[in-house]
């Protein structure tokens, strides 16, 4: 059943944003696909957003751009600092993009309320990632009493609600999430370093997750990669 109010899904163009995307869409709500092109060093993600959201039938996808490489500070956003490609370490990688998903997510907000939105999806997860503090539970909780402190509708008594489904999934959990709703995972892009050539690098951080979570899963993996992607 069809609900009446909309929800706006974060869609990066990645294959949780994907996944929690279309979870959004299966709980009957109309979709409102926000993309952020935040001068990143690739805009092959923002293509995969648009294809994500054509094939979810988003009601409306906004690309918003916002310059955050005027800031620098990651990897994904200044050419000058590398892509670590020596696997998931102990320490936040340099491809953490300083307060991105709070940025991201207040802009959401902003459009939620706008629209009458109550629910906002945004893929996160907690147990197969690069350990981004922005990820954790502890920081989707703290967001949702912001939003219901900051806006007029949430102080109006009508709050806003955090929704990350995959929190507390592992990477193969999500993939067969995404098998289970019939999407075709290879329109998603993950990777922080494509190849001239246009292929995932399979070396990256993302890669070496992404193709795990495919092989734990026991699903064929339909990404091109310029190399197989080693463990994590």
């Amino acid at each position: 059943m069809t609900s009446q109010t909309p929800a706006v899904a974060l869609v990066s163009g990645g294959l949780d944003s994907m996944v929690s995307a279309a979870l959004a869409r299966e709980a009957g709500h109309p979709l409102l696909a926000l993309s952020i092109d935040y001068n990143q060093r690739h805009q092959v993600e923002l293509a995969a957003a648009r294809r994500i959201a054509a094939l979810l039938g988003a009601t409306r996808h906004v690309v918003l751009p916002i310059d955050l490489s005027a800031f620098g500070g990651s990897a994904l956003t200044d050419g000058s600092i590398d892509v670590p490609k020596d696997g998931v370490g102990d320490t936040i990688p340099v491809t953490y993009v300083p307060a991105r998903n709070t940025i991201f997510l207040s802009l959401a907000l902003g459009w939620a309320e706008a629209a009458g939105a109550r629910d906002l999806y945004v893929g996160v997860n907690a147990l197969d990632y690069s350990g981004y503090p922005d990820c954790r539970p502890e920081f989707i909780a703290g967001f949702e009493t912001l939003a219901e402190l900051a806006t007029k509708a949430g102080v109006e008594g009508a709050p806003f609600r955090i929704r990350a489904p995959l929190q507390h999934m592992t990477k193969a959990d999500i993939v067969r999430e995404g098998a289970r709703l019939g999407l075709d995972m290879g329109l998603s892009w993950s990777c922080y370093d494509p190849t001239p050539a246009g292929l995932h690098c399979g070396r990256c951080d993302s890669c070496r997750l992404r193709h795990k979570g495919f092989v734990d899963a026991g699903v064929d993996d339909p990404t091109a990669y310029a190399v197989v992607p080693p463990a994590p």
